[in-house]
């Protein structure tokens, strides 16, 4: 049992090492995001994979949402939320040209959850949450929005695929031990690894490169960058003993409004140039 363990374990760490190339998902803009990256197969392959599986479950989520009437409620609100992200999508071609022909969906959801997101492939959910609580203008929901699109452009779903295998490799090895040891794993506990290694949250070097990234797509649409400050700001108030579930992925702590501030000077110009200034 134990050669065959150690066998097994051998083979998982070579697999994830092996599998993995160095890539580039997109071109560095004026805020610099040079970072490469991690990412297991082929890029090209496993980005369309991954845009194949989102889209699934994205039109899932929608299906759900308008049986229960909450796809949309608000047609201005919607109508709002399009129209940031119309001003935003165009301009993805500065970090990756051919993002801008990506299947681009936005809906709004009808839940008291402070949260947004973006699937790969431009699949976004703006919450209503996010709208109605912190009151948000259209600058700061075009830096929460821009943000959530640099995720997708990034490839960070597929860059923390080791992290999901190795979650996996984990639970297999914790049920293959219990079982040396003579005793049966309860099958809820065996999966939990691999089903919370699918909402592991994104890194905060992750973070960072979406914050700048969103902050320029902002700034290009015309959307005032300094949005993106008092959006973590209203953010932050949210704390508390229940705090909005944006907060767990996306803590707005003080280096990253720092962080912020610090690049909003960056893409100013750009900014004032979509405004004509």
């Amino acid at each position: 049992m134990r050669t065959g363990l150690n066998t097994f374990l051998l083979f998982a760490v070579m697999l994830m090492t092996t599998a993995c190339q160095t890539v580039q998902t997109t071109q560095p803009g004026v805020v610099g995001v040079t970072r490469q990256q991690r990412i297991m197969g082929s890029l090209e392959n496993e980005s369309q994979q991954m845009n194949k599986e989102s889209a699934l479950a994205y039109t899932t989520t929608l299906q759900s949402a308008a049986k229960k009437g909450e796809l949309n409620p608000d047609k201005a609100q919607t109508e709002r939320v399009r129209a940031i992200a119309n001003k935003l999508i165009p301009h993805v071609v500065v970090f990756r040209p051919e993002a801008k022909n990506w299947a681009w969906e936005v809906n709004v959801l009808a839940s008291k959850d402070v949260n947004a997101w973006c699937m790969p492939g431009g699949k976004i959910a703006v919450f209503t949450g996010l709208i109605e609580t912190l009151r948000v203008t259209d600058d700061e929901l075009a830096a929460v929005m821009g943000h959530e699109i640099s995720h997708a452009l990034r490839e960070h779903a597929l860059e923390r695929q080791p992290r999901v295998m190795a979650a996996q490799v984990g639970g297999v090895l914790l049920s293959v031990g219990s079982a040396a040891l003579g005793f049966e794993l309860p099958p809820e506990l065996a999966q939990s690894a691999s089903m919370a290694a699918i909402a592991l949250p994104n890194s905060r070097e992750q973070e960072s490169e979406a914050d700048r990234m969103g902050l320029e797509l902002a700034a290009r649409a015309g959307y005032d960058p300094s949005g993106a400050v008092t959006l973590w700001q209203k953010m932050a108030k949210l704390g508390g003993n229940a705090p909005p579930k944006i907060l767990s992925s996306h803590p707005p702590s003080e280096e990253r409004q720092a962080d912020l501030k610090a690049t909003v000077p960056l893409v100013m110009p750009l900014y004032e140039k979509a405004r004509g200034r």
